[in-house]
């Protein structure tokens, strides 16, 4: 008997007071055609209401893909745990749901992606919860803010310290879904799942099991429905056993704002010539100085920011292949891409489930992490996940704390301040107009990483800006190397409001940075 229902059919499964986990990061993978009905469903009934709802990362976004937002109207849901939230620019209106959170009337966590998969893999095994040492001294640490995002969390915390073989960890319980709705390419009659045109497979999986070993249902959204027996078993990544409804919507993007590119899945591979290169400027300097921390060898994570751009710099300096780049979302190799599009990565090496690829980073397998900053904090604590002037402006944590609990390097990378008008003449920075918002600060908003804990494991952690270079030694932050044309006590010292100590051995940052044109970069072997 086919599965294969409409979407208006497929959400009268929902019901009062459910649990429903929803696949997701942004545009990419979004089940956006189920969700719409979701909404549309209650919009006329009145239900279902009061969900829970459970995003590891972001469900939707600000620019086409609705997403949660279908489902942000008042009385639908009353509880949303989400590793990140749809974000977008400032002058914009918030998205819906971020006017509920801001509003108080229903209860918003923000939990570290991974650790909001582990939950779900401990409600598939039906295991007592999660006991980690990830969040630990960050902002979802219970001794801060426990991750409730307005008062209705704060009133029903839902992160605990244990004490556990003479260690302090954090617990979460585990998460049963009484719905999961994910999506794919392709679906056969039975039900069974393959991602042949998306770029990622998220936690499809994972969402499945869970929801499957609770009594719950699985609704599958995909782009189009095949027979019976076409689909090739290594093809398949989640079995028709896990799914009860399949939804055909052949209209679905590939990711925001993008109906289909072929170099996103893997299907074809691009010239290396046919990606943009960064323009000269500030923020190519940044990226370049980046990119001279590396080693050829390393597997590289690598963030929304500046920092997205460093593998341009290996591309324009004939460096590509020289690292391996790695995504939360599940790319492994390839050159990540930009703007709407990052997430994904074109010409992708594999695609491994976001579950395992956090798994690598809890655990700091991998060589080093470059990501961005908001604010730095004396003690080298960053804050990435909230700007209290527009909240919608940032996504929340995401993956950041998975990834920077344990990971050996670190290099932070962002403008020395908000506000300030530069330009690069004859090789050196010129400073026209500064800058008003100090982003090096004596304490930060939130702490998305603790500069603290990081100096007690050993971290080496690194902060790059188009001024200077600062190093976290021993607790203390560290001006290390110092951009041609400026004056060390005027144009870093003076703006910032956090202290800054001078290196005894300053220098002043490789002057190719500041030349347009390839500036011949070399990356050391790792080991060497």
């Amino acid at each position: 008997m086919s599965k294969v229902k409409t979407a208006e059919e497929a959400v009268r499964l929902v019901k009062d007071s459910d649990v429903v986990a929803v696949n997701s990061s942004s545009g990419l993978c979004c089940p956006d055609a189920v969700l719409s009905a979701l909404g549309a469903r209650f919009a006329r009934e009145g239900a279902p209401r009061d969900l829970t709802t459970v995003h590891p990362i972001a469900a939707g976004d600000m620019f086409g893909t609705k997403g949660v937002d279908h489902l942000a109207q008042p009385g639908m849901i009353a509880c949303i745990i989400g590793g990140s939230y749809p974000s977008g620019p400032s002058s914009a209106e918030p998205p819906l749901i971020w006017q509920r959170i801001l509003a108080n009337d229903l209860r918003a966590y923000n939990l570290p992606s991974g650790v909001i998969f582990d939950m779900l893999r401990e409600g598939a095994a039906r295991r007592p919860g999660v006991l980690t040492k990830i969040g630990m001294q960050t902002f979802v640490d219970p001794d801060l803010e426990g991750g409730a995002m307005n008062d209705a969390a704060r009133a029903a915390p839902i992160v605990q310290r244990r004490h556990f073989e003479g260690e302090d960890w954090l617990y979460f319980r585990p998460i049963a879904p009484d719905v999961a709705i994910i999506r794919a390419s392709t679906a056969d009659e039975r039900g069974n799942l393959s991602f042949e045109q998306e770029g990622a497979y998220l936690g499809a999986m994972e969402l499945a099991l869970a929801a499957r070993n609770s009594g719950g249902v699985v609704i599958a959204q995909v782009r189009r429905v095949a027979m019976n027996g076409s689909l090739r078993p290594h093809d398949v990544r989640v079995p028709g056993i896990l799914v009860d409804v399949v939804v055909e919507a052949p209209e679905q993007l590939q990711t925001t704002a993008t109906p289909y590119d072929p170099a996103i899945s893997g299907e074809l591979i691009r010239p290396l010539d046919s990606f943009s290169l960064p323009e000269f400027g500030v923020g190519k300097v940044i990226a370049r100085r980046v990119a001279q921390e590396l080693q050829a060898g390393w597997a590289v994570n690598i963030g929304f920011g500046i920092s997205a751009n460093v593998p341009r710099i290996l591309v324009e300096e004939g460096q590509h292949g020289a690292v391996t780049w790695m995504i939360e979302q599940g790319a492994v190799g390839g050159v990540p891409l930009l703007d709407f599009k990052f997430g994904c990565a074109a010409n992708a090496e594999a695609f491994v489930a976001s579950p395992h690829q956090f798994a690598y980073f809890q655990a700091g397998g991998f060589d080093a992490s470059l990501l961005s900053f908001l604010e730095v904090g004396r003690d080298g604590s960053v804050n990435v996940s909230r700007l209290s002037a527009v909240p919608h402006r940032t996504a929340g944590a995401g993956g950041f704390v998975d990834i920077t609990s344990r990971a050996k390097r670190i290099v932070f990378s962002g403008n020395f301040n908000a506000g300030a008008k530069m330009r690069i003449t004859d090789g050196r920075l010129v400073i026209d107009r500064e800058g008003r918002i100090p982003k090096f600060v004596d304490a930060v908003d939130q702490v998305s990483f603790s500069g603290s804990r990081a100096s007690d494991q050993g971290q080496q952690v690194t902060y790059v800006t188009e001024r200077c270079v600062i190093c976290l030694r021993g607790g203390r932050l560290v001006v290390t190397e110092l951009a041609p044309g400026l004056d060390l006590q005027r144009d870093v010292l003076d703006q910032c409001s956090g202290a800054l100590e001078v290196a005894a051995d300053l220098r002043p940052m490789d002057a190719r940075l500041f030349r347009p044109g390839p500036m011949g970069l070399s990356l050391t072997p790792a080991g060497a």
